[in-house]
């Protein structure tokens, strides 16, 4: 049997003034059950959170500050998930509400934790429905309207499809709301091909994601092997007709190659802390060779982090943009102090020291 991750944004839970599209969330729920009654799996992530609380209390317009938001979210949120709850006990299903953070998903241990949680709900046949955990997160590190958070759910369960649902009926060539002319873009094999597109950023005066974070989803998971769709959250039974194939929005198509879900945690969810420039002949062999990064190639190192920690790593002659990430072995000063040395020359200083910066077994590409 499959499994269905289906997210929906805070324009489809609610509307303009903040009142739940009580139709809209009856018709998902529907679906859930039939699909659900077939033997598949389906994972609602909901925004919706910070809208149904500004409706709540009555508030003109979205908060901006951090600590507005999350009180909003706090406010909304056990509304939103009871809302969720009644609908799908109304077709005999359990529901679970999980409530996650970037840093459930940046720290190694609690994103195993995590998928070993939604993996028992799945086996039990309960249908989870996840939000980002707002009255903890930091504008810092938060998932951006849940299309992120979706995207690392459907990853660490191994889903077989992504449904992003939006106000509008996949991605344009351009903003159609500023462009009459904007062509739809049906389908997409490669994500080269939208380099020229001219994608927003926001869709909705309730929430904070918009289509360029749902695209950059769409790329994470599909880089795991993963179908991902956006469409619009109002068609009539939409997550059927999308899970059975029909054509409907954007699809995108699973990328060849596919990416260990280890390095797309490190790519998507774990934070960089700092920046390792390498010399010209390091950077090839990262780019086209996979091997390790010694010290001898490091030229400069910039942040303040700790062995373990995540680092983006940049040729010192480039364009700045970084060749990849990597988990390094060393702590920024230790890596200062033996940048340019040969192995040799790193272990007469450092006797227990690694012999990689950064191993190839946890590096990745950008």
């Amino acid at each position: 049997m499959s499994t269905i991750v289906v997210k929906l944004g805070s324009s489809i839970v609610a509307d303009e003034r903040g009142e739940l599209r009580a139709e809209v969330l009856r018709g998902i729920c529907a679906q859930t059950a039939a699909l659900h009654a077939q033997g598949d799996s389906v994972v609602l992530v909901s925004s919706g959170a910070i809208a149904r609380g500004m409706r709540v209390m009555e508030l003109p317009m979205r908060p901006r500050t951090i600590e507005e938001l999350q009180a909003a979210s706090a406010v909304g949120q056990g509304k939103l998930y009871r809302s969720y709850d009644e609908l799908l006990r109304e077709h005999g299903l359990t529901s679970a509400q999980v409530l996650l953070t970037f840093f459930d998903m940046s720290a190694r241990s609690h994103y195993v934790n995590a998928r070993q949680t939604l993996r028992t709900l799945l086996d039990w046949r309960v249908v989870p429905v996840i939000n980002e955990n707002d009255t903890t997160t930091t504008d810092e590190i938060s998932f951006g309207d849940n299309d992120f958070l979706a995207a690392q759910v459907a990853i660490l369960l191994d889903a077989d499809m992504l449904l992003l649902l939006t106000d509008t009926d996949g991605l344009y060539d351009s903003d159609p709301r500023a462009n009459p002319n904007a062509a739809p873009v049906r389908e997409v094999t490669d994500f080269s091909q939208l380099d020229e597109l001219d994608i927003p950023l926001t869709t909705s005066p309730l929430g904070s994601g918009g289509m360029r974070s749902k695209v950059v989803a769409a790329e994470m998971a599909t880089a795991a092997g993963i179908t991902a769709v956006i469409a619009r959250g109002t068609d009539e039974r939409v997550v059927e007709r999308a899970f059975a194939g029909e054509r409907l929005g954007t699809r995108f198509a699973p990328q060849h190659g596919r990416v260990s879900s280890f390095k797309l945690w490190l790519k998507y969810a774990k934070p960089s802390r700092g920046r390792v420039l390498v010399d010209g002949g390091a950077a090839q062999a990262l780019r086209e060779r996979g091997t390790s990064l010694l010290p001898v190639g490091v030229v400069d190192v910039q942040g303040d982090f700790q062995p373990g920690d995540a680092v983006d790593i940049a040729a010192s002659d480039g364009n700045g943009r970084p060749i990849g990430k990597g988990i390094v072995n060393y702590s920024a000063e230790e890596l200062r102090l033996i940048k340019g040395m040969k192995t040799s020359e790193v272990r007469e200083l450092l006797p227990r020291a690694s012999e990689e910066a950064v191993h190839r077994d946890y590096f990745v590409l950008e």
